[in-house]
């Protein structure tokens, strides 16, 4: 997604483990589905595996050693043949020996990006390598031996390239690498170590927080209207991708499937609020989900963006090319993720480079798996449509809605709806 408008930049860690109980209301999948691969070369990235693992009860992981990404945004850059010496290599021995894994969660100090990968994309018109995300191309782990799964080319906004159809697409059952193949692959990051590890805490807070409603607390639609859609297009979403991508989708399909979502969501008796101004919207606080054009917006406004606040819970995900980018501070460019991350977001979906719009999470499948109860990792990959891509999704994998916004809990009131 270029920007259109002319004005805006378009192991095991049993030592680790200090014998944590598990939340009260664990969810239905279980800390023995998940791998925590961390990099030992990171102090950061060795001390949040560490704070996960006795947080959530998490004893199975792999240490890799790889050039540290919390240091320096060159290193959130790794070589092919690197990461499958040094990442892949360790991480598929330990999975052949364990097939209980159904999630893995990276901590910050991985690299997020692989230059020369099978799949990812690059530059239009040039012959370069491809660079798709860490995290979504292990999502795609044994993907070429799956006789259903389909690799498709992708070209579009000045992007080309080629990525996997998600085999867990718009599914409404639990996930399992038995049934689907791949794996769910999340990452705790953020700009510090503190952030990181917020993530987590603010996870456990969700599972702990109570049936009854958070004052003010709303899923924020930020629609943009500049981005025209027709009252039809809301019914067909998310739309379908099946074979080769040519070019990019029409903004207006996503602007749609912010509607639906605001419409499902409204029904559910949870409170939205689904902006139609042209205005971009700033100055909310404890939010539980959003979605928005971030610096695509034709009307953005960085201290708006800046300005939004987030409950524990909650997760998002914004129309941006490269959101995910980086995980160090940085200046210029397109709005990130990690600044949603520094202001209190829970889960968060983002890309490393040029995606395509038919890569954003379909706002509608994302929340509506949420608020019935699947994990934060389970609708995050439910509602996109690729592996083996841009795609990074960060936060606790086990992480689950608050019980007041899930179909089963006994209280929902007071929709507000714009």
């Amino acid at each position: 997604m270029r920007k259109q408008w002319p004005t805006l930049l378009i192991l095991t860690l049993a030592a680790f483990v200090d014998a944590a109980p598990l939340p009260a209301a664990a969810p239905r999948h279980t800390a023995d589905e998940v791998l925590v691969v961390y990099n030992a070369d990171s102090p950061v990235s060795t001390a949040v595996a560490k704070f996960y693992a006795r947080k959530r009860g998490v004893s199975k992981s792999v240490a890799v050693h790889c050039a540290d990404s919390a240091i320096s945004t060159a290193n959130e850059t790794i070589l092919l043949a690197d990461y499958e010496r040094e990442i892949d290599g360790p991480v598929h021995a330990y999975l052949a020996r364990h097939r209980e894994i159904n999630f893995i969660v990276l901590t910050k100090g991985v690299p997020i990006r692989i230059d020369g990968g099978a799949t990812g994309s690059r530059d239009e018109h040039t012959t370069g390598t491809l660079h798709p995300s860490v995290d979504s191309y292990l999502a795609a782990t044994g993907y070429g031996s799956i006789k259903r799964a389909v690799r498709i080319s992708i070209h579009g906004s000045g992007a080309d390239g080629f990525g996997w159809l998600n085999l867990y697409w718009n599914q409404n059952v639990p996930f399992s690498h038995a049934a689907f193949g791949g794996y769910l692959v999340t990452r705790l990051d953020g700009y510090t170590e503190a952030d990181a590890e917020a993530l987590v805490t603010r996870s456990l807070a969700a599972d702990d927080a109570p049936s009854k409603q958070l004052p003010e607390a709303k899923v924020l639609l930020d629609v943009q209207p500049v981005f025209k859609f027709n009252s039809t297009d809301v019914n067909r979403q998310p739309l379908p991708v099946a074979g080769p991508i040519l070019d990019e989708s029409d903004y207006g399909s996503w602007n749609a499937d912010m509607v639906k979502a605001g419409n499902l969501l409204v029904s559910r008796g949870i409170p939205t609020e689904l902006d139609r101004s042209e205005a971009f919207i700033g100055n909310r606080s404890n939010l539980i989900g959003y979605f928005s054009w971030g610096s695509n917006d034709a009307r953005y406004n960085g201290k708006a963006y800046e300005s939004l606040r987030f409950a524990p819970g909650s997760i998002g995900d914004t129309a941006v090319s490269t959101s995910g980018r980086t995980f160090l501070p940085t200046t210029g460019g397109q709005s990130l993720i990690a600044d949603l991350v520094a202001h209190g977001i829970t889960g968060v979906k983002g890309y490393t480079d040029e995606p395509l719009l038919q890569a954003i999470a379909s706002p509608s499948i994302a929340m509506e798996r949420y608020t019935s109860g699947f994990t934060l990792a389970e609708s995050m990959y439910a509602a996109s449509r690729f592996v083996g891509w841009e795609d990074v999704v960060i936060g606790d994998p086990l992480c689950r809605a608050p019980a007041w916004m899930r179909k089963d809990a006994n209280s929902r009131s007071h929709a507000k709806h714009h």
